[in-house]
Parts: C-alpha cells; sequence; structure tokens
C-alpha cells in the first residue's frame, strides 16, 4: 500500500517536479500540496498524511515551527525536509524540530525518493554533503551545537541507556525485553527524558540523541544495581 504524501512547497516548479518524481514510484501517492506552514498545519489537522515533504522558506509559518505543530496533533506522521539551507542552524533545528530526514535541493531527486522510503519505513536520513558536514564537525568540537551533548547530563546512567537504544530505532517494548523493565516503567522513563530534555515527541528525542553523538559506545557503563519498576 502506497504511502500518503502532504508536499509544502511555495515554488509551484519545485512542487511539481516533485510530484512528478512520486507519481512514477509506485510506494507513495501524492495526497496534497500547500503553499504555507499555516496551510500545512491545517490539513495534518483534518488529514494526517504518512509523510511530509516541508521546505524551511514558507510564507506566514516556517518549516521548524510547521513541524513542531504538525508533530502535535499527528505523532505518526513523518517529515522530510527539502531545503536549499545547509547551515547548522538550519539542519539542527529542523532535526529537533523533529523531522526526520534532511535533503538538500541541489541533491538528485533519486535522493528524496531514497530519504522517502526510509522515513517512511521509520528510520532517517541526512544529505550526504550535510551529514559528511555534520560529522566532521562534530568531531572537531567547532560547531554552534557542539554543546548538546552536555544537555544529555541531566540523565540519569539508566536514562541514557535507554536513550542510547531509541536512537537504535528499538521500540519500548523492544527495549522493555532487553533491559527486563516492564512496559510502562519504559514509557514513564522516555516521558521522564522528554520533559528533561525539552521535547516533545519521541522523534525529536532521537534526532537530539543522533546529534549530541549518542552511540552505544557513548553511553556510560550501567552498574550493577537493582532498578526499580
Amino acid at each position: 500500500m502506497p504511502s500518503d504524501v502532504l508536499l509544502v512547497e511555495d515554488h509551484r516548479i519545485v512542487r511539481d517536479g516533485v510530484r512528478a518524481m512520486l507519481e512514477r514510484a509506485d510506494d507513495f501517492r501524492v495526497v496534497g500540496e500547500v503553499e504555507s506552514g499555516a496551510e500545512a498545519v491545517q490539513f495534518c489537522r483534518r488529514q494526517p498524511p504518512d509523510v511530509v515533504v516541508m521546505d524551511l522558506s514558507l510564507p506566514d509559518l516556517n518549516g521548524m515551527a510547521a513541524t513542531e505543530e504538525i508533530l502535535r496533533t499527528a505523532p505518526n506522521t513523518k517529515i522530510v525536509i527539502l531545503s536549499m539551507h545547509e547551515d547548522d542552524k538550519s539542519v539542527i533545528g529542523a532535526i529537533r524540530a523533529g523531522a526526520r530526514g534532511f535533503v538538500l535541493k541541489k541533491a538528485s531527486l533519486g535522493d528524496l525518493i531514497d530519504a522517502l522510503r526510509a522515513v517512511a519505513k521509520g528510520g532517517s536520513y541526512l544529505s550526504p554533503q550535510v551529514s559528511d558536514k555534520l560529522l566532521s564537525r562534530i568531531q572537531r568540537g567547532d560547531m554552534e551545537t557542539a554543546k548538546v551533548p552536555d544537555t544529555l547530563d541531566v540523565l540519569s546512567p539508566r536514562e541514557l541507556q535507554v536513550l542510547r537504544m531509541v536512537a537504535e530505532g528499538k521500540t519500548s517494548k523492544d527495549i522493555a525485553i532487553v533491559l527486563n523493565l516492564g512496559l510502562q516503567t519504559v514509557r514513564s522513563y522516555r516521558k521522564t527524558m522528554m520533559k528533561k530534555l525539552g521535547v516533545n515527541n519521541v522523534a525529536s528525542l532521537t534526532h537530539l540523541a543522533m546529534a549530541a553523538g549518542l552511540t552505544p559506545q557513548a553511553a556510560p557503563p550501567m552498574r550493577e544495581t537493582a532498578v526499580a519498576e
């Protein structure tokens, strides 16, 4: 069954190009086109699509704000940013807002299809130019967002362990089985982490962990102590 896609772009020529590409793909179906962030929010409230292709520079409500608003009311909708901007502020801002993908407009249409397919299946996607740039700057420690990992200091060792598994794409049920915890306990950890880190959905939590460079090796080792459920 094809995934429903909403196109949010104020330049018609771009929308037409993306629509034409998606019409040639069997796994996507364009169910709407809007030109502003506010229209995107309204559309998703009425008819939440599976995936939104979102520009960042939009009239009346920019792509980051629209992404946050959409995910408040349609948390299962996946958002892929399609933008000409590749600066750190735009990329990290979109990730923090909850976007699951970021594709540059100078990329090929094939890259956008790859992003949509990855995101529709629950994964994430960054244009190679974006991911390479972020990775090198994080490794050098010279980017503005290098302070992001410090925000994780508010989390307990167990919360960091859960967050790492969230970043790996594991569900609450998966985490509960691996850590031998109750399902409600894992969900409670997620809610507590979101409150501590100032995010309001699991997608934002995942991307914050990714932006912080949290990997299986990055989380501190757990002490062999019992954790009450």
